[in-house]
């Protein structure tokens, strides 16, 4: 992992406060991603694991990445203790070249932390590598966040409010919710999250 990113580091400090705490509730999120995950499923920035061990145990079969080494090894001795059907490698995601076709992809709170140019390569190649009639669950930061402390130096990216709609064109809308949450220091985040199915050959 590259320790030089300011983000990589930030959520590496989350996580172990996580494990620690033994936190392994889904968030607001990955409660909403998991009913539409199925079959091979992709979690690209998988964090803490906790969405891809709950859809190992709902019969995907999941590729867990992230860059954290605290959350891939959590990831795997979970997976290993409950011997479930999941592959967890630690990877920089900025230049992760995807390889595989999925049935399910999913992409929670990730792509915001690479430069624009970055994000919106990764996000195009994340949705290229859904099958036909699969899913994908892809959710960002947008512009209207004031809470930066987490984002390094290198770049980051807010995606503009109707973005990520536009990116899922050709693909059926499930679902596409804006969320707002205080954050420390009287600042916000504001999310969306897009639920889509890639129309079938």
């Amino acid at each position: 992992m590259d320790f030089s990113n300011a983000s990589v580091r930030f959520f590496d400090e989350q996580f172990q406060r996580q494990i620690a705490a033994d936190n392994h509730e889904l968030n607001p999120f990955e409660l909403a991603a998991l009913p539409h995950l199925q079959g091979k499923t992709l979690d690209f920035g998988c964090g803490m694991g906790n969405l891809a061990l709950q859809a190992a145990k709902n019969r995907c079969s999941v590729v867990a990445l992230d860059a954290s080494h605290t959350a891939i090894e959590h990831v795997k001795a979970e997976a290993e203790r409950h011997r479930l059907p999941i592959k967890a490698t630690e990877a920089d995601l900025r230049t992760y070249e995807i390889a595989e076709d999925f049935d399910s992809v999913a992409c929670i709170g990730l792509l915001m932390f690479f430069d624009c140019t970055t994000a919106h390569r990764q996000l195009a190649s994340l949705l290229d590598r859904v099958r036909p009639g699969g899913h994908a669950v892809v959710n960002v930061l947008i512009e209207g966040t004031t809470f930066m402390g987490m984002f390094s130096p290198e770049g980051h990216c807010l995606f503009k409010a109707e973005e990520l709609r536009e990116r899922f064109e050709g693909w059926q809308l499930l679902s596409y919710e804006r969320q707002e949450f205080p954050a420390p220091g009287n600042t916000l985040k504001v999310f969306v999250t897009a639920i889509a199915r890639k129309a079938a050959t």
